[in-house]
């Protein structure tokens, strides 16, 4: 029976002899490491070994394995206590305060071609327009229009009271036919001889300051009958039948409104680039919805000192007469062709007094190692690096990037309040900011 024990032992340490081997090549798949079935196999054939031995040599050598035992269990407990220890608190105090990946929405970097434009407020200003006032003073004694009336050109407006100048009128045309007369009689007695020729003279003056006092009369009169100067729409009254009123009165307002112009202000660095006949496109608060083409029709001559900036003129036809002077207008100059340009959402920009920068997302070190990356972040997924850019223009929702990104590059466009450079982040789509319904006026 002993016998028969002591060879199933043999079996079963070359058995686990044998495991351990075949794990250690990775030809099997244990649960457990491969030396530890190495070592159960030693230690039961050197149990077998000494059990065959003498009573006498086998004392000294379980004397010897036993203090061999503990002083490696004495070393392992102390390098478990220094060495392994430390690094497993380590290691839970370090997931206890790691930073949780931030949720945060990105958007790839883009290549658009984007003309080059020059962006202005303007107002928009009548092609003609004028405050009628009368140059005589006197009574309104007629009007002829109503207020926000379209007039013709010539067409009469208001009556001043000019009883005495159709009298004066009257006595002028009278002493006109009586110098007449007198000249006509003097030159008669002259061809005779029976008078000199300074008589005729003396006459004929006469005659000329009748004729230029009753051509004066009659241009008073023509002045208080007040006439439209041109074709336009008429404001609003601002005079009664019977009311006094003085010179430069301001009477009514008229407008020319078709074609209509928009003068704006550019920097001066705008003049190397802005040019007489470039097309202008101009939207308006009052009537959303709708854009309006013209072309650059002349540019000042100077530049504002207190402003720096030059104004330019902008000629918009206008048909229907739904842009009115004093609008305002928002411009949009093309002054070049179409270049391509690297653009990003307006979000994506983080604008501090250190300069602009955004939130690049990338693959964590230790996951490019790995050979995968995944949306999830922590271990196995995405940080982000902080990138300083150079800003360009803007176009709506967009703004372009002259330096500082690649096209393809995953910029975060919100959450950003709460990132730092190197922290680990998830993607969410679902918290992605809806656009504006209307982009808010400079």
């Amino acid at each position: 029976m002993r016998r028969l024990t002591n060879r199933l032992l043999i079996l079963l340490a070359l058995a686990l002899l044998a495991l351990g081997a075949a794990a250690q090549f990775a030809l099997i798949h244990v649960p457990a490491p491969p030396l530890v079935f190495i070592a159960a196999g030693a230690i039961l054939g050197l149990l077998l070994v000494l059990a065959r031995l003498p009573l006498v040599a086998r004392r000294p050598i379980l004397f010897l394995l036993t203090l061999i035992g503990l002083a490696a269990l004495t070393g392992g407990l102390a390098y478990f206590q220094f060495m392994i220890k430390p690094n497993i608190v380590k290691g839970f105090i370090s997931a206890a305060f790691a930073p949780k990946p931030t949720a945060v929405t990105v958007e790839a970097v883009k290549a658009e071609n984007w003309p080059p434009e020059l962006t202005a407020i303007g107002t928009l200003r009548a092609y003609q327009g004028v405050l009628i006032a009368p140059q005589q003073a006197g009574m309104v004694t007629a009007k002829h229009f109503d207020s926000g009336e379209d007039v013709e050109a010539g067409a009469l407006l208001i009556n001043i009271d000019d009883s005495v100048e159709q009298a004066d009128l009257a006595n002028g045309l009278a002493q006109l036919k009586n110098a007449d007369a007198t000249l006509a009689r003097q030159k008669t007695l002259v061809a005779q001889g029976n008078t000199p020729q300074s008589t005729v003279d003396t006459a004929l003056a006469t005659r000329d300051s009748a004729a230029a006092t009753v051509e004066r009369t009659r241009a008073v009169i023509a002045q208080k009958a007040i006439k439209a100067p041109f074709a336009g729409r008429l404001g609003l009254r601002n005079v009664d039948l019977g009311q006094y009123v003085a010179v430069g009165t301001s009477l009514v307002t008229l407008q020319q409104l078709d074609p209509i112009y928009a003068d704006f202000p550019a920097p001066e660095e705008a003049l190397r680039s802005l040019a007489v006949g470039q097309v202008v496109r101009m939207t308006v608060d009052a009537i959303p919805g709708r854009s309006f083409e013209g072309r650059i029709e002349a540019i000042d001559a100077r530049v504002s000192a207190d402003s720096r900036n030059v104004t330019a003129r902008a000629v918009f036809a206008n048909p229907d007469r739904k842009l009115l002077p004093g609008m305002f207008a928002n411009l949009t100059v093309t002054t070049g062709e179409p270049a391509s340009v690297l653009t990003v959402p307006r979000t994506a920009i983080v604008y501090s007094l250190y300069g602009d920068n955004v939130f690049i997302v990338r693959a964590a070190p230790h996951a490019r190692e790995q050979g995968g990356v995944s949306d999830t972040g922590g271990a196995n997924g995405l940080i982000v690096d902080r990138r300083f850019v150079k800003v360009g223009p803007a176009r709506g929702e967009r703004i372009a990037v002259t330096e500082g990104l690649r096209a393809g590059e995953r910029v975060v466009t919100a959450g950003q309040i709460k990132l730092q450079a190197f922290m680990p982040v998830t993607i969410d789509e679902a918290a992605a900011l809806p656009p504006p319904p209307e982009t808010p006026r400079p």
